[in-house]
């Protein structure tokens, strides 16, 4: 298995996304790219932890390539807002990709700026693009927080 780390917004929505993924056999929200360790929900949400909100997904790549999963991230929300999709606003919400290798660096570079010549958004694609740091698995009541529910999404589109 191989594993992708992807910011887009809410992490519910997005974790929802991708668990309807032929060929991703796990996902886990959580905390990205700050500067505390094992921050709270709370600590991330004042917008001054660092992090982000997101979806690690672990996948076959026998089934599915990390590039078809980068089309799903494009696709499931607003690469060309920075801090804010939706409703929802603040550094917490912002558009990133964690790259775990050299090999996913380079596929989403080209990924982004294949989306970015393409025009589709008619604004510069502002996703960021960095090294994966640790992962900070987010509080129980998160996990598949759409799923226990019965909600298959929320205002992604």
């Amino acid at each position: 298995m191989t594993t992708a780390t992807f910011g887009a917004g809410c992490f519910w929505g997005v974790e929802a996304t991708f668990r309807q993924v032929s060929g991703v056999t796990g996902t886990a929200v959580g905390y990205a790219g700050g500067a505390v360790e094992n921050p709270t929900y709370d600590q991330v949400c004042t917008g001054t932890s660092g992090h982000a909100e997101v979806v690690q997904v672990e996948f076959d790549p026998e089934k599915v390539s990390y590039e078809a999963l980068l089309e799903v991230f494009w696709n499931c929300h607003d690469p060309t807002t920075p801090n804010r999709q939706g409703p929802d606003r603040g550094t917490q919400y912002r558009s990133v990709i964690f790259c775990h290798d050299d090999q996913q660096t380079v596929a989403a570079n080209a990924s982004k700026e294949q989306l970015q010549q393409s025009g589709r958004h008619g604004q510069d694609i502002v996703t960021a693009i960095e090294p994966a740091g640790p992962f900070y698995r987010a509080e129980a009541y998160h996990q598949q927080y759409l799923e226990k529910r019965g909600q298959a999404s929320c205002h992604l589109p």
